[in-house]
């Protein structure tokens, strides 16, 4: 590998990190902790000024009135902070999501993919380059040991998730602000996943490319029954600024293509059903999820990909991916950002905590 892509990949370390804490955006909950968050239904008072002023334009009874003003409306979301409690109604119409069956050869949702992400070419990036090869898959496999331990139910898949494509803090000699990895770092990354019968995802970052450009010099790997892909709207920069200055965003425009791409070469390869993870930690990063197309032959992860405390990362699920269904979700966590202010790093049971209960976990 050539060194200056190396140092291209160390000097974008940090901006290829989740921005900001990823706190829901507009939440009251960093100044006041008493306040909900994502809730579906007025809260109290305003429940109560309704009802009130409802009941004086029917001419009900004060009495009536005031019996009507102190029942307040059903809150759905408490916040983070009082753990992960969802009104049982309103999750039972949100999930399972209606979709297709999993078709023969399927991973989700029989078994949960834990999965180790980052670049060999950076430290700064993720556990995957953090440490050396062996040392790395070892830490895997004690993972894995613990997610079987937590949910006995739940056979485990290890993974490895590489990021392929990374964006870059300059435009480069095609003004398209990433850099590919070359085959043969993949090829090795590819070898490490196989000593652990891993599978391996590969992730693309587009900077100022877009999917179509990068998807198909990748297909050579993704035919191959063992190897899935990741997409990652934080550093697709729809609006042509810098990747990292701010946050980007794929449509289900972007999304739909990247599952017609896969499911395509499903079809013509003969192969089990693809996975395609979609990172997302702020909700304009995915825009109109609700016209994401389900495929039986592709299995959609929709990743809450946020660093920050537990009460932050619950939020950060319950406002980005239980409330906006699309098929499976996913659930990270990050070994340094998330631990050091202090806080804890989250435990398999503290994650199964969460509604739905994630099939794919990322460690970075």
């Amino acid at each position: 590998m050539p060194l200056s892509i190396a140092s291209s990949l160390f000097a974008l370390a940090v901006a290829a990190l989740p921005l900001f804490g990823q706190a829901p955006p507009n939440s009251t909950s960093r100044s006041n902790a008493g306040d909900s968050l994502g809730s579906s239904q007025p809260g109290p008072a305003k429940a109560a000024k309704a009802k009130s002023t409802s009941a004086a334009k029917t001419g009900s009874s004060k009495a009536t009135a005031a019996k009507a003003a102190a029942k307040p409306a059903r809150k759905t979301w408490t916040g983070g902070r009082n753990g992960f409690t969802v009104d049982s109604a309103e999750a039972a119409s949100l999930w399972p999501v209606k979709g297709p069956a999993a078709l023969p050869g399927a991973i989700l949702p029989a078994k949960r993919i834990v999965a180790y992400y980052g670049n060999p070419l950076s430290k700064r990036m993720g556990i995957l380059g953090e440490v050396p090869p062996d040392e790395m898959l070892t830490r895997l496999e004690r993972e894995v040991t613990r997610w079987e331990k937590a949910d006995p139910s739940t056979p485990v898949q290890p993974a490895l998730h590489l990021i392929a494509v990374v964006a870059q803090g300059s435009a480069g000699r095609d003004g398209m602000w990433r850099t590919r990895m070359t085959d043969s770092l993949i090829e090795r990354v590819y070898g490490w996943a196989q000593r652990k019968n891993a599978i391996l995802f590969l992730d693309v970052q587009v900077g100022h490319s877009t999917l179509q450009q990068e998807l198909p010099r990748l297909a050579k790997f993704l035919e191959r029954p063992n190897v899935h892909l990741g997409i990652d709207p934080e550093f697709s920069m729809k609006t042509k600024h810098k990747p990292g200055a701010r946050i980007g965003s794929f449509d289900a425009v972007d999304i739909n293509y990247a599952t017609k791409f896969l499911s395509e070469l499903a079809e013509s390869k003969n192969l089990p059903p693809k996975i395609l993870v979609v990172h997302r930690f702020t909700r304009p990063m995915v825009t109109n999820t609700k016209n994401i197309r389900l495929d039986p032959r592709v299995q959609i992860v929709m990743h809450m990909d946020g660093w920050g405390p537990p009460w932050m990362k619950l939020d950060s699920y319950h406002d980005y991916i239980y409330l906006h269904p699309v098929q499976y979700t996913g659930f990270k966590l990050f070994y340094k950002n998330d631990t050091k202010k202090g806080n804890p790093l989250m435990k398999p049971e503290d994650v199964l905590k969460v509604f739905p209960k994630p099939l794919y976990i990322q460690y970075q």
